[in-house]
């Protein structure tokens, strides 16, 4: 069926013969305006039609501005009281003088630092929402969305992506006939660690599960194992976390000069088990150890002595400084352990930087704080068990 214009036209040109010159132009453009009334009818119908899931993202998003704008007017508000309060300017007053406010306003002798009284912004503690990750017509935006969680699996995908790339110039490289020591730039991870579940929860704004998790801390020490994983530590520092460095935050004693003109340092509260006492260094010396004025050779068996020493190999000072030490309580072993930290602590004062970091990664510097276990009854020991016998 034709339409009625076209047909009325028919019949006007099957009677009267052609149309008019006048008559030619006028039905062209009356076509002509019909055709684009109809786009423009189904144009404003596509764009008026939006789908269900972007009217749940709009609604979403609505709340989470309006809580949002909400807290941020309550934390100014306060924050003002609060500089009021403690006689501050109230334009200068910063996050850390909050912090500060608060803890003088509000003492608490709580030891869990979560259970006490904070005031911080919005920003730390509302959790992020996930932008719109589809069109008005609801389709996607990201070619991962049916995964359930595009974030994560993108980030699996460019880690894939970087092992591969890697890859790619090894080759290159030993096609150039390079020698491997050449190849090998590694990226020393010493000080950091991968960000925990919940944090890299936070960065992807998604769940996810412990296994996948798990598959995330693979995938990055495969990238990290590379032999040129040096190349993308951009990439692999934006999911490591830097560990609490106890260097910065330790005091090294300053060597005092005692009557002779030597270098002396003394440490006190040298603790293993019950043991107590507090050892001195004099820097130079010629490798004299005296443990309650008796000579080290007089003292405990091989063992004890070499785990007294130990410190002072390590770091290489046998015979470059004199020990006194005195140390009572607990027994034999607790006291070798007491003096050896002392002297490793003690050290400090006389060696590099450097010599302290390894001494840490060694375990020198570290107070052990292990005790005897008790017996358990029905045993003959801590944990070591009768003999078992049937009758």
């Amino acid at each position: 069926m034709l339409p009625t214009l076209v047909r009325n036209m028919r019949c006007r040109y099957l009677v009267f013969g052609k149309t008019s010159p006048l008559q030619q132009p006028h039905a062209a453009g009356w076509l002509r305006f019909r055709s684009e009334a109809a786009t423009d009818l189904a144009n404003n119908m596509r764009k008026s039609k939006i789908s269900k899931a972007m009217k749940a993202y709009l609604e979403q998003s609505r709340e989470y501005e309006s809580c949002m704008n909400t807290a941020r007017l309550e934390y100014k508000l306060g924050k003002r009281h609060l500089a009021n309060m403690m006689g501050a300017d109230v334009e200068n007053f910063s996050q850390q003088d909050v912090d500060q406010a608060v803890q003088y306003l509000f003492p608490s002798g709580l030891y869990e630092p979560a259970a006490r009284p904070t005031m911080k912004h919005p920003a730390e503690f509302i959790p992020k929402t996930k932008g719109a990750e589809f069109d008005e017509t609801g389709r996607p935006f990201h070619p991962l969305f049916f995964t359930g969680r595009p974030n994560f699996f993108q980030l699996l995908y460019d880690i894939v992506e970087n092992i591969n790339i890697l890859n790619i110039l090894e080759d290159s490289v030993r096609v150039k006939s390079r020698t491997n020591e050449s190849i090998i730039q590694q990226f020393d991870l010493t000080g950091s660690e991968w960000l925990t579940k919940e944090l890299l929860e936070k960065k992807i704004v998604e769940s996810i599960s412990s296994i996948e998790y798990a598959n995330f801390v693979d995938a990055m020490n495969r990238l990290a194992q590379h032999p040129l994983s040096k190349k993308v530590k951009n990439f692999i520092l934006e999911y490591r976390k830097p560990l609490i460095s106890k260097q910065d935050n330790d005091v090294i004693s300053v060597p005092q000069h005692d009557t002779d003109g030597l270098q002396c340092v003394t440490i006190y509260e040298c603790l293993r088990k019950t043991a107590r006492g507090e050892v001195t260094i004099k820097y130079p010396g010629n490798g004299t150890v005296i443990i309650n004025s008796q000579d080290l050779r007089n003292v405990g068996s091989t063992h004890l002595r070499d785990q007294i020493i130990s410190p002072l190999l390590f770091t290489n000072m046998i015979n470059k400084v004199d020990v006194c030490a005195q140390v009572s309580g607990g027994g034999s072993s607790s006291r070798a352990g007491a003096v050896r930290w002392g002297i490793a602590m003690a050290l400090r004062s006389f060696v590099d930087k450097d010599m302290i970091s390894r001494m840490r990664i060694a375990g020198l510097l570290s107070r052990d704080y292990r005790r005897r276990e008790r017996k358990k009854p029905g045993q003959a020991g801590a944990r070591r068990k009768y003999t078992w016998k049937k009758r």
